[in-house]
């Protein structure tokens, strides 16, 4: 299998799936991010183990960075239409362990990224809010550091 990592290699994938366990928060919000630092460049997906509900706080702190998710539905990994991705980064042990299942004949890189889960937080919609864009902000800036888009002019 080829390393994938552009971080390593330079090289940009084709196509990715972010993997999470309900397709509601954190995979949502890397596959917009993705899409919006990359510009078509890259085909984006993302998908959960399980299929969870639209989440709003994901819109709002999305929307605080001109990303809209909006018309986000979350979907289940098996019920994709399209599984030739070139990386799947998975976003929880869950998620992990079901892509690596899944991909055992394929040529896929599978990456493991545990990013923290905001929904655990609680407290007044100010301190929700927060962790939201905490998670919001690490995705961002592993991905942007992950797939070399400082120095991606030409992206």
């Amino acid at each position: 299998m080829i390393n994938m990592d552009p971080s390593i290699t330079g090289d940009i994938p084709d196509a990715v799936l972010f993997a999470c366990s309900m397709n509601a928060v954190r995979s949502p919000m890397a596959a917009g991010i993705l899409r919006h630092l990359a510009r078509r460049r890259i085909y984006v997906e993302s998908a959960g183990v399980r299929t969870g509900d639209q989440d709003p706080f994901v819109t709002i702190v999305m929307d605080e960075i001109g990303i809209d998710v909006s018309r986000h539905h979350p979907v289940a990994i098996n019920d994709l239409h399209d599984s030739n991705f070139d990386l799947i980064i998975s976003l929880t042990p869950e998620a992990h362990h079901q892509t690596l299942e899944l991909t055992r004949t394929q040529a896929v890189d599978v990456d493991y990224w545990p990013i923290l889960d905001p929904t655990f937080v609680t407290g007044n919609r100010g301190q929700v809010l927060e962790s939201y864009r905490t998670c919001r902000d690490t995705l961002f800036k592993k991905i942007k550091s992950f797939f070399n888009l400082d120095r991606a002019a030409n992206l």
